[in-house]
Formats: structure tokens, sequence, C-alpha cells
């Protein structure tokens, strides 16, 4: 039974001395990456090109409109006779005066660009996010994969130790039993490990915006840049927050939109001018040209631009409430980052002394046991400590990576600046 129990144990540690992967990445390697090839932030991106689009769209009528139109027919009657008729137009139009609606709906064009561009920096605050927890969760699998296979050495020799003192009547079987069910225990952990790698590498590769899977394994540390040991100014960074400037430029764009409603209670005046050559041959050389102004006054529409004035001011109020209730989340948000951030920076110095003095009970209490003084029941227990210490401490680790990664993203830090 050892025999066959000490060859599993082989073929497990195997594979173990590290994750296989074709390429290393760096978190600078992903960041270049993401920021290239992302998906959310190219969506974003044309979002914004969309948005100019559309403002240099609504500026387009403050400008002379021409166009210009050619015809040519044929006509022949019931008496044989055909008639040919050409013509030549040119035309063109300027706006002259409409109250300033164009004017306020080029600033409404222009502040819904603000907006997206706004968004942009959201959506990369959310990406970056996102990628540094993929980034994390793969450094601790990697790391997890490592600490799993000193927990099974460890119980593999537990068990061999146990063992020998079973066959030499110095314990009982229910102490043999309990060490097969550890050891079975850490080859369980061991695979879960890289089951849980290869997961995070599909996550990574998501974030990474590649469009295929490529086995991959990073390299960094769990060192927290970002404590802010110093409580901030929540408000104050609060104000420069995506989120919320992109509510406010949207309130202003609303607030454009009303001086554009309002402005269709007032005349429209255009200028028009045409020029036109017509006759039986090409090119016709008949012409003739006007010029003249038009004017249009709404008389009744049955409240048409009444419902159109109520409908733009309770968008603007809708804003105003929303810019208060983000400004209130994000501030809530901010001071929930910071004092988990501390929480998790706290944790790791915390596990990290459980780890060490777990580490020398169980360096004193093996001693022990081989010799006798303490029973197999204290001993199992130190023994579980010192797993349960080592795992504790892997997961405060990345916990706290991720308490600094969500602390950023709460004061709305972009990938771009990241680099």
């Amino acid at each position: 039974m050892k025999k066959i129990i000490g060859l599993f144990i082989i073929i497990v540690l195997l594979p173990v001395s590290g994750l296989k992967a074709e390429e290393v990445l760096s978190w600078e390697d992903c960041l270049k990456e993401t920021t290239k090839n992302h998906p959310d932030l190219i969506a974003a991106t044309e979002v914004i090109e969309k948005n100019f689009a559309a403002k240099n769209i609504t500026a387009s009528q403050e400008y002379p409109q021409v166009n210009s139109s050619l015809s040519g027919s044929t006509t022949k009657s019931s008496g044989g006779r055909t008639v040919k008729d050409y013509s030549a137009s040119l035309t063109a139009s300027q706006l002259l005066f409409d109250a300033k609606k164009t004017i306020n709906d080029v600033k409404a064009a222009q502040e819904n660009i603000k907006a997206s561009q706004q968004s942009y920096r959201f959506t990369s605050s959310e990406v970056r996010q996102r990628l540094r927890a993929a980034f994390i969760n793969l450094l601790k699998a990697q790391d997890l994969i490592r600490v799993t296979a000193d927990i099974l050495k460890m119980r593999r020799s537990d068990y061999e130790l146990i063992t020998l003192r079973y066959e030499s009547g110095y314990e009982h079987r229910g102490a043999l039993l309990t060490a097969e069910a550890n050891l079975a225990q850490a080859n369980f952990q061991v695979a879960q490990a890289k089951r849980d790698a290869e997961l995070a590498q599909w996550q990574l590769t998501k974030e990474l915006g590649r469009k295929e899977f490529i086995p991959m394994s990073v390299k960094g540390d769990f060192i927290v840049i970002d404590m802010a040991k110093e409580k901030p100014d929540f408000e104050m960074l609060a104000k420069n927050n995506p989120s919320l400037q992109q509510i406010i430029a949207q309130k202003n764009a609303a607030q454009f939109g009303i001086k554009s409603t309002y402005a269709n209670f007032f005349p429209t005046l255009t200028a028009q001018a045409g020029a036109n050559k017509s006759g039986s041959r090409w090119f016709p050389q008949d012409s003739q040209w006007d010029l003249g102004l038009s004017a249009s006054l709404p008389i009744f529409e049955g409240g048409l631009r009444s419902a159109q004035i109520a409908q733009a001011e309770a968008l603007f109020k809708q804003f105003q409430a929303n810019e208060r209730s983000t400004r209130d989340g994000i501030i809530v948000a901010l001071a929930q980052a910071w004092t988990s951030l501390q929480d998790a920076v706290e944790t790791v110095d915390v596990q990290s002394k459980q780890l060490a003095a777990s580490q020398e009970r169980a360096t004193i209490a093996e001693t022990e046991y081989s010799t006798g003084f303490i029973t197999y029941d204290n001993w199992t227990i130190i023994q579980d400590n010192l797993v349960q210490a080592k795992t504790n401490f892997l997961n405060a680790q990345a916990n706290a990576l991720l308490a600094e990664a969500n602390w950023r993203q709460a004061k709305g830090e972009v990938i771009e600046n990241a680099l």
C-alpha cells in the first residue's frame, strides 16, 4: 500500500514544478495590450467619434447650403412632334435668424461629446479594475500551486511518520486514517489549484482583449503601492470622478436643450438665391435668377412646443437629481473602498505574523511528537493550523491587491494613467 501511495504522490508532484506557459506577462505588458485591444475601450472610443460627427452635423446648419441640379427630357406628342427640354440650376440658402436655436444645439452637442469622453474614462477605469483583478487572480493561482505543493509534501511526510508509528504500535488506526484523509485533501487542493490557474488564464485572456486563448503566466509581487494611509478628502476626489463628470455634462447638454426648445417660439429667417438655365438644346442658354427671404413662425400646433419645453425641463431636473445622487454614491464608495484597503493591508501584516508563529510551532511540535512529548491530537491541530496559515496569508496578500485595485477604481483612475 505504501508503494502505491508513494507512486501516486510522485505522479501528482511531477507537473507541480510550475505553471507551464508559452509566455510570461508583466503588469505593464497587460496594460499596453489591453489599452490597444479591449473591445469595451474601442466601443467607447467610437461613441466619442459618433458624437463628434453629430456635433458637426448640427453645426452644418450654420453654413450656406448649396445645391445643384441637372435635368433633361424628351416629349413626343400624338402629332409626331418631339420637344426636348434641358435645365441646369444652382440654389443656395443661408440661415439668418433662428433665435440661437442652432447655436444652443451645437453647444448641447459639445456637452454630449464631453459626456462620452467621461463615459470613456469610466469604461477605462472599469477595464483597469477587471484587468487588475484577473492579473491578481492568476498571480495568486500560480502561488497557490506552490503553496499546495508544499502542503502536499508536508502531508506526505506526516503520513509516512504516522504509518511508521502505527506499524510500530505507537499510534492508533484513527490517526492513520486521518493522515490518509489529509493526504487525499492535499492532492485535491493541488489539482484544484491547477484548475483555478487555467480559469484565471481565461479571465486574463478576456481582459487583454485577445481573440484566442494562449496559455500564459504573469510575473509580479504582492506589494500594495497605493496604501492611502492618510484619510483623503472624499468629496474632493468625487469631483473628478468620471461618473460625476459625465452626469454634469449631460445636465449641461439638457440645459442648452431647454434654450433650443424655447427658440421654437420665434420665427426663422432664411435667405435664398438661385440661378437657372433652360432650353431645348444642351447646354441651355435661357437664364433666370431669383433672390429672396423666407420667414416661418408657428401659429398653432396643438401644444406641441409647450410639451417639448416641459419635456426638456424635466430632463434637466432629472440630471440635476442624478448629479446629487451620483456624487453621494461616489463619496460612499470612496469611503468603503478606502476602509477596505486599510483593513486588507493590516490583515496581511497580521496573517504574516500568524504564519511565522504557525511555522515555528509546527517545527517544534514535529520534534516533540516524534519523541512522544505530545499526543497525536495536539500535533495534528498544530499541523492543520500551519496549513490554514499558509493559505490565509496568500489570500490576505491577494485581497490587499484587489482592495487597492478597487480603491483606484473608486477614485476613477483610468488604464492610460497606469502606463
